[in-house]
């Protein structure tokens, strides 16, 4: 932001406590994510916490009968929200990371990544909610 820009901004006044999934099984789904991104689980039952340094928190909430979204996406069907994440700064890393997903339960959901020249590869966790891996800027 430059600092014109800055000046303009408005005043905070609240801070991100958490991004929340619906899923049908909170703590698998905390455990998928954990063994990627790391943290500490915090089960409360129809609600499970995936607690990162800082206490940013990815929670996962039980619900049944989930519709996972489509691949592609469409105006008909949006993702709604997804998590991009910074997997490494070369495309090796990425593929590194990439085979462990897929071992980890992930499903592909767009690797075209240009030949390295989009920074990025789509996924699906095992609930069906849309993830990237990322290369570094």
């Amino acid at each position: 932001m430059t600092e014109a820009h800055a000046q303009d901004a408005p005043t905070p006044f609240a801070t991100l406590r958490n991004v929340v999934l619906d899923c049908p099984e909170p703590r698998r789904l905390a455990e998928f994510y954990a063994q990627i991104i790391g943290g500490t689980i915090e089960d409360d039952g129809d609600w499970v916490d995936l607690v990162l340094p800082g206490r940013v928190k990815v929670s996962f909430q039980r619900v049944s009968g989930l519709r996972p979204p489509e691949w592609p996406r469409s105006d008909a069907n949006a993702q709604q929200v997804h998590l991009d994440l910074d997997a490494g700064r070369t495309m090796e890393e990425i593929e590194a990371a990439e085979k462990k997903v897929i071992a980890l339960g992930a499903r592909p959901l767009d690797l075209d990544d240009d030949g390295g020249k989009r920074d990025f590869r789509v996924y699906a966790d095992p609930v069906g909610h849309p993830f990237c891996l990322c290369k570094i800027p």
